[in-house]
């Protein structure tokens, strides 16, 4: 099989579309977007406007229908300019609509999926709560079965997009003792004084991604019809999370690497121009090592991403690459925002620099997607075993 590692005509004028929206909307404001900790309305409406939001859906419901690595191109274009805004965005396009658009009657996508394509609509996900992120099978958000639909109880936490939510999807079990086995998902819709819902609790101020607003969702004996059940039966929901979970990883992996490029050419433009015993500091070896490293790193894991969205693409089997993928992204993103911070020196700790931006917005995903140490235990077992 030939080797192939070109974009086609039509991802690349697709990278340059998004790569000029975002120059154009997202990189004058870049600093303020960190600063105010506010989700920007304005700017949700402008991408919305360009159809963004309904990159992966059909096109009858308003959406682009565009292939797997043309969304991964997204992802990382838009993480190059706001990683909290790429959290929101990302969230309403890939895993806040997934399972309404893969499960839901046409009621629900007429009235859920096409106003969320339009951004009129915005949807989260619910799997953590505070005893299970990663570990998925501790879940203890209820879901009892009545007559004519289902009773959701339990709390969720550190959900994107949750305070400012109309919609989510909801992962409940419907016996906690039977773990992996008893989980499903479902769609609540927020409380209304005409409808029973979620209601919003605590607001999570974080330290990076900070335009993309987090929190707390409360299910109280809520309500909902059987139509609001999102699967084909019942203790199904681990292996549905399993098939998103793949493009959940690598969606990190391109928000990393877009955080390391953005880091490593800021401290590039620095490095030759900041003058330290008569020379620009990119003369000395030392502070080139740095970039030759953060090279080296950055091109592995760009290369292997990209495969890995090829592989999605062609529904190839690539769970473990996947999690390798995110592993090496994220721990190269790591590597690179704190190596930024020492070329800058002093300056790296003052806000009015980018460094400590890179670095405060590279912290979280170290544990989304998978914390290292799970990742790590699991692919560790994989590699042992007979």
């Amino acid at each position: 099989m030939a080797l192939d590692f070109t974009f086609t005509e039509e991802q690349e004028f697709f990278r340059q579309m998004v790569r000029d929206a975002v120059n154009r909307l997202i990189m004058p404001r870049v600093k303020e977007l960190d600063e105010k900790e506010e989700f920007p309305w304005d700017l949700w409406k402008e991408f919305a406007a360009l159809g963004y939001l309904g990159l992966r859906h059909e096109e009858k419901y308003g959406g682009m229908a565009t292939d797997t690595i043309s969304q991964m191109i997204f992802y990382e274009e838009l993480a190059r300019g706001s990683c909290g805004f790429a959290m929101a965005a990302i969230m309403q396009i890939l895993m806040g609509t997934y399972f309404i658009a893969l499960f839901g009657s046409e009621n629900i996508k007429q009235r859920i999926l096409v106003p969320a394509i339009k951004g009129e609509k915005i949807g989260t996900i619910c799997f953590t709560e505070d005893q299970s992120g990663s570990d998925l099978g501790g879940t203890r958000t209820l879901a009892t079965k009545v007559d004519g639909g289902w009773r959701i109880n339990g709390r969720k936490q550190w959900i994107t997009n949750g305070p400012i939510a109309d919609f989510t999807t909801v992962m409940a079990t419907v016996d906690p003792k039977l773990g992996l086995k008893g989980l499903n998902f479902y769609l609540v819709e927020k409380k209304t004084a005409d409808r029973d819902g979620f209601t919003p609790g605590q607001r999570l101020h974080k330290l990076g991604s900070r335009c993309s607003v987090t929190g707390e969702l409360v299910f109280d004996n809520v309500f909902i019809p059987d139509e609001n059940f999102l699967g084909e039966q019942i203790g199904k929901g681990v292996q549905y999370a399993g098939d998103i979970l793949n493009e959940v990883r690598i969606m990190t992996a391109m928000n990393a690497l877009a955080i390391a490029k953005g880091a490593m050419e800021d401290a590039r433009g620095y490095a030759k121009n900041r003058i330290a015993f008569g020379n620009p500091i990119s003369k000395y070896q030392l502070i080139r090592e740095k970039f030759a490293k953060y090279w080296a790193w950055y091109e592995v894991s760009w290369n292997y991403t990209y495969k890995c969205a090829w592989m999605i693409q062609n529904k190839i089997t690539c769970t473990n690459e996947c999690m390798l993928a995110k592993y090496h992204a994220t721990e190269m993103c790591m590597y690179a925002v704190e190596e930024a911070m020492r070329i800058y020196g002093g300056n790296a700790f003052c806000t009015e620099y980018p460094p400590q931006r890179y670095w405060r917005d590279a912290k979280f995903l170290l544990y989304g997607g998978g914390t290292h140490e799970v990742l790590c235990d699991y692919l560790g077992r994989i590699f042992c075993k007979d």
